[in-house]
């Protein structure tokens, strides 16, 4: 497995993910009843996502603070943030929920934030340098 000594950028790029991830899994977790009825979202889907994102957070922060990282792990939190931005997207044209027009926003920029940290995740890895084995 590849290892890489990571770029300022990808650090960043994934603490400031770890950040963001660790604030909306706690708000949603804490406070899915409320969100549910101004999203419009149903409150186990809330309360799921929040519970999904606290091991997502823990292996950003432990994945930002090595000095080398296996570039496949990287690729692993790339992909895992594609892979949410396209959920999110699917969620709100499924027919699944009926979310008002604040959960519409809601989804929807989040997805975009989500999709902007795999912007920087990948530019980051590209600066990347191979470690010595």
């Amino acid at each position: 497995m590849t290892m890489i000594h990571p770029s300022p950028l990808l650090r960043q790029a994934l603490l400031a993910d770890a950040t963001t991830s660790g604030a909306f899994g706690l708000l949603m977790l804490v406070a899915a009843g409320p969100l549910s009825h101004l999203l419009g979202l149903p409150e186990v889907l809330l309360r799921g996502a929040g519970a999904v994102l606290v091991p997502y957070v823990a292996l950003l922060a432990w994945l930002s603070l090595r000095e080398r990282m296996h570039k496949a792990f990287v690729w692993a939190v790339i992909l895992g943030n594609i892979l949410w931005t396209a959920d999110s997207l699917l969620l709100l044209v499924s027919g699944w929920v009926s979310p008002t027009g604040a959960g519409y926003a809601f989804v929807i920029m989040q997805a975009l934030v989500v999709l902007m940290y795999a912007e920087l995740q990948i530019m980051g890895l590209r600066r990347a340098n191979v470690a010595a084995a």
